[in-house]
């Protein structure tokens, strides 16, 4: 197999890569106080080195291959009203793939997605619902840094808060349907559930254990060791992630990830670091 041939095969079209991830490392669904802006610049590392095939079949890259990947990310929330939010997500990705043919390397801005959160209601305020609808639109033309398609979303939200052997508890499970328009369209279905504890009486130390997954649908079948790339795979994914508070408005988040059943798609680990500020405006 020719270099050109590895990398159409490996790492055609990466893209969103620090979407999967981001949300992650802080509790989405639950509402943002009007006037309040959320900013949340976020970093993430993947590998991988082996893969599962169509099959569900895992096996080592050819040519002992590896792809490993830095995103870099930028999550704004602005609370319009107690009913509305604005959200914005910018992400840079760089990309590496290399094996005994050679070296091949992406870098650049990807998708950026523009979101509306509607609060659909309330239990006691303790228990919220939400829908959220992003528009979808590429940073760039190089094709090697996504689909280059316009897309949209719609994500149903529940989150709640609680206690749990005496410490204070929160929950949030989503799900996110997405499709890409175009030539070859894909469908994507997003999907994680997350509970967390809050460790001691001031608040300050947080642990939270996610268990989430990815199906995406095309007419193209082709592998690719970018979960973010491949236009046709599932997987799925346990994460633990811990968070410190260091003030009422300023939170620092750690959080580990690995796939653990996947289908045409890489055997991936991921680490990523985010930090969350909050600043009122009103």
């Amino acid at each position: 197999m020719t270099l050109k041939n590895t990398i159409l095969k490996y790492i055609l079209t990466p893209a969103l890569l620090c979407s999967l991830f981001v949300n992650e490392s802080f509790a989405d669904g639950f509402p943002v106080r009007p006037g309040r802006i959320s900013l949340s610049p976020s970093a993430t590392y993947f590998f991988a080195n082996k893969a599962w095939d169509a099959n569900s079949h895992k096996g080592a890259f050819d040519d002992n291959g590896k792809f490993t990947s830095w995103s870099y990310s930028l999550y704004t929330e602005y609370g319009i009203s107690r009913k509305f939010t604005l959200s914005v997500l910018a992400p840079y990705v760089m990309n590496n793939f290399s094996s005994d043919q050679g070296t091949f390397k992406s870098s650049g801005f990807q998708d950026l997605e523009v979101g509306i959160r509607y609060y659909l209601a309330n239990i006691n305020y303790k228990y919220y619902f939400s829908l959220k609808a992003t528009a979808i639109l590429p940073m760039y033309t190089n094709t090697t840094l996504g689909y280059n398609q316009k897309g949209g979303e719609l994500k149903l939200a529940f989150a709640g808060s609680g206690h749990l052997f005496g410490k204070n508890s929160f929950f949030v499970l989503e799900n996110g349907v997405r499709e890409y328009f175009g030539y070859e369209s894909v469908f994507q279905d997003r999907y994680n559930a997350t509970y967390g504890l809050t460790l001691d009486k001031k608040f300050r130390e947080q642990l939270s254990l996610s268990v989430g997954g990815f199906y995406a649908s095309s007419i193209n079948k082709d592998f690719n060791a970018n979960p973010s790339a491949g236009k046709n795979f599932a997987f799925n994914q346990v994460s633990l992630s811990y968070g410190h508070s260091f003030s009422k408005n300023f939170s620092l988040f750690l959080t580990g990830g690995r796939f653990i059943t996947g289908r045409n798609t890489a055997v991936g680990t991921n680490v990523s670091a985010s930090l969350n500020y909050r600043i009122d405006t009103r």
